[in-house]
């Protein structure tokens, strides 16, 4: 597998200079397209809100106001990406930015968004985005911090492994970054006591995998006291073995028709310090 489409998620955030610049080095080092897009949500104001809540449509100033805030977003996309040699485009969509993002992901091999900031004004389905993205998207999704300066991601690769489906995917998704990382660290958390049998010795066979695809690795087994949960865990691993990206699964149960977060995911995506490629 090989990136050649990615997807990059422009805003006003303060933050997405940095999402853009990584965006940008992944698209020149894989040679791969850029894609910026930005969204008015026009289309759900106008046909699910806007009659019955304002009584009438939406006036043209506002869908001009509107359309101007996304394409300013985009100019600044532009701006920044435009002088780098990287091949890109800008989207305008009148979508809402989760199905926007979601529909233009089926046509990416990546997609690059933020992690929510607990400080950042805005709509409240920006906060959401992230988990919408890791759960809906069906691509995998490359997810940067709120915090912290983050120039690279082909150090120290920390790859969370339980022998799941979606953990499965994660690996398999991030093989075009994983190459490519100095080291990679495959990490098992309490072997003994995962739905998924291991076999004789935990993380051998997903190692073996990753190294007849050219990943230099390695295998750390670790077990948790009682009192710390695997998230909580997984990060501080990360922090403590200098890991400069996060590949793991983005897991999910159903509660009725609608997809809710597990545990280990959430806490991942509130508290993360380093970017994260999640699959689900």
């Amino acid at each position: 597998m090989t990136y050649k489409t990615i997807l990059v998620h422009a805003d006003h955030s303060q933050h997405a200079p940095a999402r853009y610049a990584l965006a940008t080095q992944l698209a020149l080092r894989h040679e791969a397209h850029l894609v910026g897009a930005a969204f008015t949500g026009l289309t759900a104001e106008y046909f699910q809100s806007a009659v019955y809540a304002y009584g009438g449509a939406l006036s043209l100033t506002d869908v001009e106001a509107v359309t101007a805030h996304a394409a300013a977003a985009l100019d600044k996309f532009v701006a920044q990406v435009g002088g780098s040699g990287a091949s890109f485009e800008r989207r305008l969509s009148d979508d809402d930015t989760e199905s926007g993002m979601v529909m233009q992901a089926r046509y990416a091999d990546l997609v690059v968004a933020g992690q929510s900031d607990p400080a950042a004004a805005g709509p409240e389905f920006l906060r959401t985005l992230p988990e919408f993205l890791a759960l809906h998207a069906g691509r995998p999704l490359l997810l940067m911090p709120y915090a912290g300066v983050h120039t690279h991601i082909d150090r120290h690769a920390l790859v969370a492994w339980d022998g799941s489906r979606a953990a499965t995917r994660a690996v398999t998704d991030a093989l075009p970054l994983l190459r490519r990382s100095r080291r990679v660290t495959v990490a098992v958390f309490n072997a003994d006591r995962g739905a998924v049998p291991h076999g004789e010795q935990p993380g051998a066979d997903i190692a073996l995998y990753l190294a007849r695809h050219g990943v230099q690795v390695e295998v750390t087994q670790q077990t948790t006291p009682a009192d710390l949960d695997v998230g909580n865990a997984l990060l501080s691993l990360a922090a403590d073995c200098g890991a400069d990206l996060l590949v793991m699964g983005a897991y999910g149960h159903q509660r009725w028709r609608e997809i809710m977060l597990g545990g280990v995911t959430r806490r991942v995506l509130q508290n993360m310090t380093i970017p994260v490629l999640m699959a689900h």
